[in-house]
């Protein structure tokens, strides 16, 4: 079933009077990068669905020509394969239960899987066995560069050791690949040049055939006092180390991009609730669609709206307080506004479609989950 659509927020607000949060998504724009990723990047493209799950935004990815998915968990796979049945999973969580590659490899077909310890590579033999012509890829620790978030914190195999992983993983007889994540909002692109050069020392020196190279993801979007380079300047970065590579002919070149695809392909719509002096009061927070903006620092573009009266043409800064009874529940930079902004006013929130809705909880029984389309352009920050 589609979803409701608009023509700008304004029709949406005097349409639907919203109470509610609302996620405006902008399938243009959505479309758009979908498309720019597919024409630059030199390789596959795969979407991590766990930036936005939304059906409609894997609709539109999908018609925009996205034909391969990062899923991280059964329920991620499966809403792939069973809404896309043409699609692509890649199984790219190192760590899972043995219940879920069974599942994945016997009821979804996956064939593509990351690890990044040998006991991960004993679970899939144990499994589902080796030789079927199926894909591990190893995932390694590259250098650490200027990035939000950095995953290798987590996940990755030091490069000193992967090569005797990435020799097992040829022993059992899968098809091998080396995988890496330099971080999410990675803000420069040699921190993928020096990924695929750290990977290449790695495939180098386990001297096996190697069948799949994935940079991962990171790609940067724009937010407030966060203007990275452009997207080109990371392809190429990639491109450049990947050309000089001694590799396979047949070698798969992938990405993972999540953020950098929905980032500005939603706003959120919100409406204050209260104003006391210079704090507002909304219906949104750090516990549903904002949670970014404490733990990644993201800064986001905003606006007043009130179709019914005019707005004052002098701002201020105010702090912005969420819906739950919790004291955690305030955003940690304020927002620039008109300095009429009264209760009943809505804020138009940018950058909202990238870890909002994915990341929202049901703490104290507040839950975003409205969603239409709009034809207008995206809510981008401007530098200054």
């Amino acid at each position: 079933m589609a979803i409701p659509s608009f023509k700008t927020v304004e029709h949406v607000i005097e349409e639907l009077k919203p109470g509610y949060p609302v996620y405006c998504l902008r399938p243009a724009e959505i479309s758009r990068q979908a498309r720019f990723f597919l024409d630059k990047f030199p390789g596959r493209v795969l979407y991590a669905v766990k930036c936005n799950p939304h059906l409609e935004v894997l609709q539109i990815l999908y018609d925009a020509g996205i034909r391969h998915f990062d899923t991280a968990s059964l329920t991620e796979i499966a809403l792939i394969r069973e809404h896309f049945p043409q699609a692509d999973c890649y199984f790219m969580h190192p760590v899972k239960a043995r219940a879920a590659i069974r599942t994945a490899d016997q009821v979804y077909n996956v064939d593509h899987y990351v690890i990044d310890h040998i006991k991960e590579l004993e679970k899939i033999i144990d499994t589902k066995g080796g030789g079927d012509g199926s894909v591990v890829l190893v995932r390694i620790v590259t250098p650490v560069h200027d990035a939000q978030y950095q995953l290798s914190d987590k996940f990755g195999v030091p490069a000193d050791q992967a090569a005797e992983l990435l020799r097992q993983v040829h022993k059992a007889q899968f098809q091998t690949g080396v995988a890496f994540h330099v971080g999410s909002q990675c803000r420069t692109p040699e921190a993928f040049e020096d990924g695929v050069k750290t990977a290449l020392d790695v495939i180098a020196e386990a001297d096996v055939p190697v069948h799949y190279l994935d940079v991962g993801g990171g790609f940067p979007a724009l937010y407030e006092d966060d203007f990275p380079p452009p997207l080109e300047d990371y392809f190429d970065s990639i491109e450049r180390a990947f050309e000089q590579a001694k590799l396979r002919r047949d070698c798969v070149l992938m990405c993972e991009p999540g953020r950098a695809l929905v980032a500005s392909g939603c706003t959120l719509l919100t409406q204050i609730q209260l104003r006391k002096d210079n704090k507002l009061y909304i219906n949104d927070g750090i516990y549903q669609s904002l949670s970014e903006t404490v733990m990644g620092k993201m800064k986001l573009p905003a606006r007043l709206i009130n179709p019914n009266r005019s707005l004052s043409s002098t701002s201020q800064d105010f702090i912005m307080l969420g819906p739950t009874c919790d004291n955690l529940d305030i955003l940690p930079t304020p927002f620039h506004l008109p300095d009429d902004a009264e209760e009943g006013d809505w804020i138009e929130i940018g950058q909202a479609g990238a870890y909002t809705n994915s990341a929202a909880t049901r703490f104290n029984g507040f839950f975003p989950e409205t969603f239409v389309s709009v034809d207008a352009p995206p809510l981008l920050p401007v530098a200054s």
